[in-house]
């Protein structure tokens, strides 16, 4: 049983404006750059192959808890199975793996596009980019998949209630009445080995790229190579910060109401799938000028 958002259950259908708003405004975003890059050949670059990769593990995100989401909220339908319930994590959590693996495959991205300018052509081809993108997915799936598999050998207690709107890794594991340190070992080295190394790499890709940025003498060029990452820059401010708080809170944050712990949890998934497309769409001139084209057509 999934109750939704413990102390706030009379307030369940007002909560539900913001998340089926945010919700919709995320798919129409991020559907939108899929269909601009697809029709426009001119965007079948490396740089915009990579938007489209964030674009769909955006709508994964989103889509893997806020229909659960709006059921509670709209007709309190709390139930869910078993499987159901190891199904919707381990669906989440590769998601967000593969997320993280998009942003740092954005950041070296930008790192040879303003460090090595020349060689970015020949370094980055799109069959790369989706050899990098397959990639990141098997080391999201194989490092996610024994989540589940530890999960379904433990017995779970009689009071099968989890508070909470989806079936997060470290809420399933507290149900439990078994020996659960396993479980707790192996999710804490997936959330810092996986978060963790991709936020140190991307760290040190922008660490260099500033590096780089404060070399230019040419004004222009300098403002051109500052704008060419200011949008990613942001990005990942709002992914991470929102993932590594959520992951502390859920673990290590006791002191934090549940309701908030669990809203604040919830907007990990709705506010960067909601403003990705938002903050590309304003700073990326190319993209910019495309969805222009087919809004003001429409």
């Amino acid at each position: 049983m999934l109750t939704g958002i413990p102390g706030l259950e009379a307030a369940h259908v007002w909560i539900s404006i913001p998340f089926s708003t945010f919700y919709i405004i995320g798919l129409l975003g991020n559907f939108m750059v899929l269909f601009v890059v697809g029709k426009e050949q001119t965007l079948h670059k490396p740089m915009f192959l990579l938007l489209c990769m964030l674009a769909l593990t955006d709508i994964c995100t989103s889509t893997s808890i806020v229909p659960k989401a709006l059921c509670i909220f709209w007709f309190n339908l709390k139930g869910i199975t078993e499987g159901g319930c190891l199904t919707q994590m381990f669906s989440l959590h590769v998601v967000s793996a593969m997320h993280s693996a998009v942003l740092v495959t954005m950041a070296f991205d930008r790192y040879v596009a303003i460090c090595n300018p020349l060689r970015y052509a020949t370094i980055l081809t799109n069959a790369r980019i989706a050899k990098l993108g397959l990639v990141g997915f098997m080391r999201s799936f194989l490092f996610i998949l024994p989540l589940p598999l530890l999960l379904s050998r433990l017995p779970f207690c009689a009071n099968r209630i989890i508070p909470h709107t989806y079936c997060d890794h470290m809420a399933v594991v507290k149900m439990s009445c078994g020996d659960t340190t396993v479980n707790r070992i192996y999710g804490l080295v997936v959330a810092f080995v996986v978060v963790g190394l991709d936020l140190m790499l991307v760290a040190l890709s922008y660490g260099l790229i500033i590096r780089a940025v404060l070399r230019i003498s040419s004004k222009k060029s300098y403002q051109k190579a500052l704008n060419t990452c200011t949008a990613h820059i942001f990005v990942m401010l709002i992914s991470c910060t929102l993932s590594l708080f959520s992951i502390l809170t859920h673990r290590f944050g006791q002191g934090i109401t549940p309701h908030v712990r669990i809203i604040l949890a919830n907007l990990y998934f709705l506010i960067p799938p909601m403003l990705n497309p938002i903050i590309y769409g304003v700073k990326t001139k190319e993209l910019r000028e495309k969805m222009g084209k087919y809004t003001c057509r429409r």
